[in-house]
């Protein structure tokens, strides 16, 4: 994805961005002055020399002192055709919650280019509305309607990689590819077809290679799929043991394990981002470390459909890139606000269990220490860092998720308190009487984490274009 045309402008205020994981870097009166093609020129103190001088000499806006500059979110894992039932149908197995709602929302979209440009429409405007600036996408089968999504996202101002569903097996006869050869061929046109799209200095768009999951795709397919990903270095994404039916259903019919199937056909390897992982181990997180393939966590959606809880922080100590994912409309929240809520409690109730079952082989032991291990709980802090930094990793946007000199301003506006009035912003409430000249402080971030929601949302820019 290259440079877009933003309006240069410059703000002076609080930057809060996450460079590593578990660190929430503040950074008080910063001036930060951004190009006409939406790149961060100059970020630094505003009471610096150079700085005072620019502001001076400029048109700068200075935020007010309850508002900060954080990175916008990426959300890693997200069903474009779901989000129109969105909320409903969470009652089922996965297996059966795809033949009964998946499959014929999406076969329904194909048949009606209509639906599909209003429904597209809305999940970008939604996504703008919750700060994601950047989404990993899984469409349809059809061509025709994933450039409708492409387009949508483009038009909007949302970063989007863009998968074309491949499948040439299905349990809905009428909603599968025609054979191996039908969907290789199709895959090939809607690379070429999407990259032609929007000129490169322009695009905001890119296609992704989806085989949907093992059980919708033949051998013949999954290794057509990664030789074309090989010749035309596109990115890859799909599920990856997301639960006990699927993982157990691959290994009834293929003999072996998802993770192999993947491994063998060349789709495992940097730029692709499997999804959920709940069934994974400690030797098959350290091979996709080793892959430098990425994990799009959905906390939300594995409640409903996965057996086990993802291993969040073994795959982090593994060295694997994490980031979140809403997996609409498996989860029924599109705000990765709520994905960064739900990844730390999950991980908080793991971590519980396990004090649980070493209570009794510690008990009466002197050096408690000999039971001690690290943690499986994360912090919110390091739950931020995967919302933004750590998406951004995952998916290939090295200079996105962090503020920084020759980086995109990708970056939403956040007001937690309004310091005329002495009150929070929206569901934010303060009892304190912090002194005026304080700003933002990290008890004020750890609030809006908590209680934030879109009324606090009061700017947002992608590449320096201003969606909100």
């Amino acid at each position: 994805m290259t440079r877009g045309t933003g309006v240069g402008f410059a703000v002076r205020g609080t930057i809060v961005q996450c460079p590593s994981l578990g660190v929430v870097e503040i950074l008080r009166d910063y001036l930060l002055v951004v190009d006409h093609t939406g790149i961060i020129s100059r970020l630094s103190p505003a009471t610096e020399d150079e700085s005072v001088q620019y502001i001076k000499q400029n048109n700068v806006r200075t935020l007010p002192p309850g508002s900060f500059l954080i990175p916008t979110f990426c959300d890693l894992h997200l069903h474009a055709p779901q989000f129109m039932y969105q909320g409903t149908g969470l009652d089922l197995p996965l297996m059966q919650w795809l033949d009964k709602y998946a499959y014929k929302a999406e076969e329904m979209l194909d048949a009606r280019p209509d639906m599909a440009r209003k429904v597209y429409k809305r999940l970008a405007q939604r996504l703008i509305e919750v700060g994601t600036g950047a989404v990993l996408l899984f469409g349809t089968i059809s061509t025709e309607t994933n450039l409708i999504l492409a387009d949508a996202m483009q038009t909007l101002g949302v970063r989007a990689f863009v998968g074309k569903l491949s499948m040439d097996i299905s349990s809905r006869e009428t909603y599968r590819e025609l054979s191996t050869a039908d969907s290789l061929a199709n895959a090939k046109d809607f690379i070429q077809r999407c990259g032609k799209l929007v000129p490169n200095d322009k695009r905001l768009i890119e296609p992704v290679i989806t085989p949907r999951f093992v059980p919708t795709c033949s051998n013949e397919l999954l290794q057509g799929l990664g030789e074309l990903s090989k010749e035309k270095a596109v990115r890859i994404q799909s599920h990856l043991a997301e639960s006990y039916a699927e993982a157990k259903w691959v290994k009834d019919e293929r003999h072996i394990d998802d993770i192999e199937v993947f491994d063998k056909y060349g789709l495992l390897r940097e730029g692709t981002v499997q999804a959920h992982c709940t069934f994974l181990d400690d030797p098959s997180l350290s091979r996709l470390a080793q892959r430098k393939t990425a994990i799009a966590h959905c906390p939300l959606s594995n409640v409903y459909f996965s057996e086990k809880p993802f291993p969040l922080r073994e795959a982090l100590d593994a060295g694997v890139m994490v980031g979140l994912g809403t997996d609409v409309a498996g989860g029924y929240s599109i705000d990765i606000m709520s994905g960064m809520r739900h990844a730390v409690a999950v991980s908080r109730m793991r971590e519980s269990t396990r004090v649980l079952e070493h209570i009794d082989e510690c008990a009466g032991k002197k050096e408690m220490s000999e039971c001690d291990a690290r943690s499986l709980a994360i912090t919110w802090k390091e739950s931020l860092y995967l919302a933004t930094r750590g998406g951004a990793l995952a998916l290939g946007l090295n200079q996105v998720g962090e503020l920084r000199v020759h980086s995109p301003l990708d970056a939403q506006e956040i007001a937690v308190y309004d310091f005329e009035s002495g009150a929070g912003v929206g569901a934010l409430d303060f009892f304190d009487d912090p002194p005026l000249s304080s700003g933002v402080t990290l008890e004020m971030i750890e609030k809006w984490w908590c209680m934030g929601d879109t009324r606090n949302r009061v700017g947002m820019w992608v590449q320096g274009k201003k969606l909100i």
